[in-house]
């Protein structure tokens, strides 16, 4: 379990929050309105990268289309865009 979301839990110990399974390192917070999990997508892939020993580009398809597109109820984490060139 990662830090993040240790603190998350202890800080909300009634909340039932929906985890994606293997993207623990990849919460990069919660949403107080809808009380959902935000993961970070550029973490998603590189635990994908890694994990799976994909390419970059294996790695976004598979996350679009098993990940980010799978609706599981109105707790589905939240996805936040966050590779951002300057």
């Amino acid at each position: 379990m990662s830090h993040i979301l240790e603190q998350i839990i202890d800080r909300y110990p009634d909340e039932p929050f929906l985890k994606a399974d293997g993207f623990d390192e990849a919460i990069i917070g919660v949403d107080e309105a809808s009380m959902r999990l935000v993961y970070s997508v550029s973490k998603c892939i590189a635990i994908l990268e890694f994990d799976h020993n994909t390419t970059r580009t294996e790695a976004i398809e598979y996350f679009e289309f098993n990940v980010r597109g799978a609706y599981v109820g109105e707790k589905t984490p939240i996805w936040c865009e966050d590779d951002f060139e300057l």
